[in-house]
């Protein structure tokens, strides 16, 4: 018997409402409304190289600033991919990916140890990107980081347009989390020494 590995998020708080709704064993298919196109644009680039399905409908307090909502999505998408992925038997655990953008090269490696940690290195030089503040590409994925109880490295390679590098980030996390979800046939626990995430 097949376990769907889904779920959906609410969350709603005076500065924000998320709901989102993740199935790990996809087509990437998506429905992706932020009200921050370019972050709604790295989205629906996510779903599809991750092959995941993401349906993603969010308000926020965007007179104020972007960063409420940006950090909410990552936090709603953290809870969804650590609730769908359960107790992790059977899966890869690690991922790798490294993905070239035209002059851009982003590598992301990744561990769904249950242990939170960000190494973020890459330097965004164009302040904003549509009306998404590039310094907040770095809090979504800490709050992704945190919630989904992961391991996120990222490393900007070489590159110089803030719009190559953001979308080969996000192409490279989907892909190595493609990989990190994905099933090993020979697994039949958790794969760990320690027998447990």
């Amino acid at each position: 018997m097949e376990i769907m590995r889904s779920c959906e998020v609410q969350r709603k708080t005076s500065e924000t409402e998320v709901l989102l709704q993740l199935e790990l064993d996809g087509t990437g298919n998506h429905q992706i409304d932020t009200e921050i196109p370019f972050l709604g644009h790295m989205l629906t680039l996510f779903s599809v190289h991750s092959l995941c399905n993401l349906k993603i409908a969010a308000r926020g307090d965007l007179e104020v600033d972007d960063h409420h909502s940006v950090e909410d999505i990552g936090i709603c998408l953290g809870q969804a991919l650590k609730e769908a992925l359960g107790d992790k038997r059977g899966i890869n655990r690690y991922g790798e990916a490294t993905v070239p953008m035209d002059e851009t090269l982003v590598r992301v490696v990744l561990d769904l140890s249950g242990r939170s940690f960000l190494s973020f290195n890459a330097e965004i030089k164009q302040a904003m990107l549509g009306n998404l503040s590039s310094e907040n590409v770095r809090e979504f994925f800490q709050a992704l980081a945190n919630y989904a109880g992961m391991n996120i490295h990222i490393d900007l390679i070489r590159g110089s347009n803030s719009h190559h590098i953001v979308e080969a980030m996000f192409k490279a996390f989907a892909r190595s989390l493609k990989m990190a979800v994905a099933y090993e046939p020979r697994m039949e626990g958790i794969w760990s020494s320690k027998k447990v995430l």
